[in-house]
């Protein structure tokens, strides 16, 4: 049986993929969404680069981002992009961490997904 148990999620984009940038924030939001769906969800799913966009007002991806919070889902975003970006203070969920935590969330991961 397929599982996302102690599996790791990264998003690293404002969006999904590259390319085209309203086909990739639509494709994370349905990522994100059909993952609600499922039985067993990730530990933890971490933002960094543009990623952390998809925490903050404004984001398309808030309401799936929302459920995957309540119901466990730990959501990291790297607090340096955070500030480069200067939305340090838009964020809506999850909270911000160091690169330090995300290696370490890296290292206890049996598995790394990277959207």
């Amino acid at each position: 049986m397929d599982s996302f148990k102690n599996i790791l999620i990264q998003i690293t984009h404002n969006g999904m993929g590259s390319g085209d940038k309203e086909l990739g924030q639509l494709l994370v939001k349905n990522y994100l969404t059909l993952l609600c769906e499922e039985k067993e969800l990730p530990k933890v799913i971490t933002f960094y680069n543009e990623g952390v966009k998809l925490i903050c007002n404004g984001s398309d991806a808030l309401q799936p981002l929302k459920e995957l919070a309540e119901k466990g889902v730990k959501l990291v975003a790297c607090k340096t992009c955070l500030n480069h970006f200067q939305i340090l203070d838009k964020v809506e969920v999850g909270i911000p961490g160091t690169m330090v935590d995300i290696m370490h969330l890296q290292k206890v991961a049996e598995k790394v997904v990277n959207l």
